[in-house]
């Protein structure tokens, strides 16, 4: 037996209330919430378990061999979504999983069924779209195989890599370096791209903590992006404000000010949210596994990234601050002297006249 789940991740740009978009959907179409099969539920928690969509099944037909896949989506409050198109061969060899995963290298021929399904989801989440443009060309995809046994027939780099080389020593060790086990019999190989998991029996759970931790790395590289924006916004605005009157200079760095005083405020509380996506406590195993798939897809270089550009802004912030305090003080002092000029024309005035 072997499958294969082909992850793209998208992102709305704002918090999605799951519970409102449960009851909106609950008459109209099949729905359920994310939960952990094996483990109990106080191991792993979630705040807001995302909302399970059943698609449209999906059908390919390639050199002559036709695919169809099961298609589903998941809805995170932090207001990413998951779309996966799921190619299942019940009867199915290591070997030809192999062959399947080189056959759909880097997610090959899927773009058609991943639009299609892209429109269903946004044609759901149409109340909490509104107006906001969803970039369909910005999107994190994973890939998650799977297979019951692994043996000498199948070569994990060549489908973690997506294709078959003599690859080197160090090219091997790279790619199976983060490799965990909790049986005998079963593997968990982890990637930057990919990721396989061999088990006699389906291991649904670790599936479900493998998507989250891509949604959650997704999500800061979705708010780095977003940061990068603001600051080049921001850098645009103060250049503008330079050139105005000191009057409407001070004006302008307020209205700065009080945008990056929101936004510093938005982002923090969203980046908390994202990191506390899903805490695994008591199953060590999972931990691990869970750990290990925020490593391999690097997601402290995104965290790091995040906080390098909050701390800017909060420079920022305060350079201006400090520069509209110098201003009002200046013009304190201007009309503490145009009072003084005032008062000593009105004393030699009352002076001079008799």
């Amino acid at each position: 037996m072997y499958a294969i789940r082909f992850y793209r991740i998208y992102d709305i740009g704002a918090e999605i209330d799951l519970g409102s978009l449960e009851r909106q959907l609950a008459e109209s179409m099949a729905i359920a919430r994310a939960g952990f099969v094996r483990v109990s539920p106080k191991s792993i928690s979630m705040e807001e378990p995302p909302l399970l969509l059943r698609l449209q099944p999906a059908y390919l037909e390639m050199d002559g061999q036709g695919y169809t896949f099961t298609a589903i989506a998941r809805v995170f409050d932090v207001g990413a979504f998951s779309i996966c198109l799921i190619y299942e061969n019940a009867g199915g060899s290591a070997l030809q999983l192999e062959a399947a995963a080189l056959k759909f290298s880097g997610q090959k021929n899927l773009d058609p069924l991943f639009h299609a399904a892209l429109a269903q989801v946004k044609a759901i989440l149409t109340t909490e779209l509104g107006d906001r443009p969803l970039d369909p060309d910005f999107y994190e995809d994973y890939t998650i195989y799977l297979v019951d046994r692994l043996d000498g027939s199948m070569d994990p780099v060549a489908v973690l890599l997506g294709e078959r080389a003599n690859f080197s020593p160090e090219t091997r060790n790279d790619t199976l370096r983060y490799t965990l086990s909790y049986e005998q019999d079963d593997r968990a190989i982890i990637s930057w791209d990919g990721t396989i998991l061999a088990s006699p029996q389906m291991p649904f759970d670790l599936v479900d903590l493998v998507e989250f931790a891509t949604v959650e790395v997704f999500e800061l590289r979705f708010y780095d992006r977003e940061l990068s924006r603001q600051m080049e916004k921001m850098y645009d605005d103060i250049e503008m404000a330079d050139r105005l009157s000191w009057y409407y200079r001070v004006r302008q760095y307020r209205r700065i000010m009080k945008r990056l005083m929101s936004t510093q405020a938005e982002i923090s509380e969203i980046m908390e949210k994202i990191t506390n996506l899903i805490k695994v406590t008591e199953d060590v195993y999972y931990a691990r596994v869970y750990a290990t798939t925020l490593t391999a897809l690097r997601s402290q270089q995104w965290i790091d990234g995040v906080n390098r550009r909050i701390s800017v802004i909060r420079e920022t912030y305060r350079l201006l601050s400090e520069e509209v305090t110098v201003q009002h003080s200046n013009f304190l002092e201007w009309i503490v002297i145009l009072l003084i000029a005032i008062e000593l024309i009105l004393f030699l005035f009352t002076a001079l006249i008799p």
